[in-house]
């Protein structure tokens, strides 16, 4: 009776070293990015220009070089028809938080009810940015895929 406890044992024992042994040689799972996005909907009152046909909001952090460039190239668009907003990080922190805006830079193209009609999560290029915005105001205007920013 002895021996057959003293052998149960051992393989009690053998089998909780072969799955530490086992569970310490499996590799990390992988990392769970988070799907960084751009708002739906924003409350045109919430920007400059409200009465503007557009609103190009560039959602950016004083501290990211890419935001400035992007930044940059947005700016040129503001027009009658077409009002233009930084959202810095840190001064509109709130409506970061309002829009879960959790990765910058974040460019939205919203039409006059505020409904994003179109936008690009990281830098987006001077081109893109036009042709979004021209294919969103006069549709067929832009050859086809100028304006996906692929």
């Amino acid at each position: 009776m002895m021996v057959k406890l003293v052998i149960v044992g051992a393989v009690v024992l053998v089998a909780v070293a072969a799955a530490f042994v086992a569970q310490r040689r499996r590799p990390a799972p992988p990392s769970n990015p988070t799907d960084y996005t751009a708002p739906a909907q924003l409350d045109r009152a919430d920007f400059p220009g409200p009465d503007a046909p557009w609103l190009v909001a560039v959602f950016s952090s004083a501290t990211c070089s890419t935001c400035a460039e992007v930044w940059t190239r947005a700016q040129v668009l503001e027009s009658e028809v077409v009002a233009v907003a930084e959202v810095e990080a840190q001064r509109d922190a709130e409506l970061h938080r309002r829009y879960r805006i959790e990765a910058v830079p974040i460019t939205v193209v919203a039409d006059s009810t505020g409904v994003v009609r179109r936008s690009f999560v990281g830098p987006v290029s001077s081109t893109h940015l036009w042709a979004a915005l021209a294919e969103l105001r006069e549709p067929g205007s832009v050859p086809d895929g100028c304006d996906t920013g692929e």
